[in-house]
């Protein structure tokens, strides 16, 4: 690893340790990024960086959190700092100090053959984008990371994990007869570079976005109101994770913050529905070894068979209620004091062929990929944007619909659901938490929703 370690590292510890400390613990990283996009007749943007940074928390008996952090490694400035954070009348329990925020170095070095092997693989990707008349502009942006990180604890833990990043999206633009529509869609995996190309759902997902982008040219609006709803398991686990998952991340569980609170051992889903986070998965976008506390990733059973079994927990909040860490704790880098958040999230298969799920429905719609949105974790309400659905008619689709969104209840709709595939997708994501985004998946069989309401359109 390439990670400068603090000559003091040790006294350092020492000092988070003693006196009423129930946790210490030094976090050091080193990350590379990197960000391409490029559109049909030029390189719209590169994007190159790379920093250290290191952060130091103590958790006090009254189970408060004291945090900083620095991009300098001078000895000096990384004693004072530990050692006011010692000092509790100087902070409160999530309050941050940094002596200087750390900035993006340049690489002085060109990495013309790193270069060269990433637009030999963009120009690929451009190239089976479709050639037709309809398809006006697109954009194809690389996002690919290197993330080395070192940590130390008063637990005697010390951990070094490497981890890659590679995402990849693709934006298609169509018009005909003046009207303008767009598809896009995303994949990430945690894979170097070099095994990156050899996974062959990068190279189908130009055509897949120029498809959806041809299809929503004869979308059409459908009338709103309550009806039967098909979450294809293409979807991915957007309602899951948005209208569910945070919901049950321990910070807002255990705080009273959530619809969740107070009810393990409840039902609160169809026996169905077992609703599980597995970190271990391999190559996911949300997956890790370990997590940014040096716990090792599990699957943990959230719900199972309808039934609320377990919320994720980071150190802190496990401390706080005589739990332990079932490896959620994450951060988005060295600047941010670890929260509990989800990995992988996702509904386990059901017993049901998914085409049999389609034709059960009268009248209704098929959603295939869900959109932006908002939910409210203490009660569970959401509304989503649907990007692309279609309509149901006898157990046929028909045509594909525009305009969608869905308005319901997360815990509500995980009672309802009375069919479940026996299908399983992922989709990958970067989640945002307390201004913290970190990458995750989510996923989900087809799954039937006798009636929510479709809202926002107008025929």
């Amino acid at each position: 690893m390439s990670i400068i370690i603090p000559k003091n590292i040790d006294s350092l510890l020492k000092i988070l340790s003693k006196d009423d400390s129930l946790f210490g613990e030094i976090y050091i990283e080193n990350e590379e990024v990197l960000r391409i996009v490029v559109e049909p007749d030029r390189i719209d943007e590169i994007d190159w960086g790379k920093e250290q940074g290191i952060a130091f928390r103590k958790i006090s008996e009254n189970f408060k959190n004291y945090f900083g952090y620095s991009s300098q490694f001078d000895e000096e400035v990384l004693e004072n700092l530990v050692k006011g954070l010692i000092k509790e009348e100087s902070f409160n329990s999530s309050e941050r100090t940094g002596f200087k925020t750390g900035e993006k170095l340049e690489e002085e070095k060109t990495y013309k053959k790193f270069l060269e092997e990433r637009f030999y693989f963009l120009e690929n990707i451009k190239k089976k984008i479709k050639k037709t008349k309809e398809i006006k502009h697109y954009k194809v942006l690389m996002n690919e990371s290197k993330k080395e990180v070192l940590i130390l604890n008063s637990e005697g833990s010390f951990i070094e994990q490497v981890r890659y990043y590679f995402r990849l999206g693709i934006l298609v633009v169509v018009e005909k007869d003046g009207k303008l529509e767009r598809g896009y869609d995303v994949l990430g995996k945690t894979l170097p570079f070099d095994k990156i190309v050899e996974v062959p759902e990068f190279l189908e997902l130009p055509e897949k976005v120029s498809n959806l982008a041809l299809i929503m040219l004869s979308a059409k609006k459908v009338p709103a109101g309550v009806m039967p709803v098909v979450l294809s398991s293409e979807a991915g686990g957007t309602m899951i994770h948005e209208a569910v998952g945070h919901g049950l991340e321990a910070d807002h569980a255990e705080e009273g913050f959530s619809v969740y609170s107070g009810k393990i051992g409840e039902k609160v889903a169809s026996e169905l529905i077992t609703v599980v986070d597995d970190a271990t998965l391999e190559n996911l976008y949300g997956s890790y070894k370990i997590d940014d506390e040096g716990i090792p990733s599990q699957k943990v059973i959230l719900i199972e068979k309808g039934i609320l079994k377990n919320f994720l927990y980071d150190r802190y909040f496990a401390l706080k209620y005589g739990k332990i860490s079932n490896g959620h704790g994450r951060r988005e880098n060295f600047r941010h004091i670890p929260l509990p958040r989800m990995a992988n999230t996702y509904i386990e298969k059901g017993a049901h062929n998914p085409e049999d799920i389609i034709k059960s429905i009268d009248k209704g719609l098929l959603i295939k990929k869900m959109g932006g949105g908002e939910v409210n974790p203490l009660t569970g309400d959401f509304v989503f944007e649907v990007r692309e659905g279609y309509f149901i008619d006898k157990g046929e689709i028909v045509y594909p619909v525009k305009g969608v969104t869905l308005v319901g209840n997360g815990p509500q709709v995980l009672k309802m659901i009375d069919m479940v595939g026996n299908d399983l997708e992922f989709s990958c994501g970067m989640c945002g938490k307390d201004d913290q985004i970190v990458p995750v998946a989510d996923g989900q069989p087809t799954l039937r929703i006798p009636e929510i309401t479709v809202g926002g359109l107008v025929e």
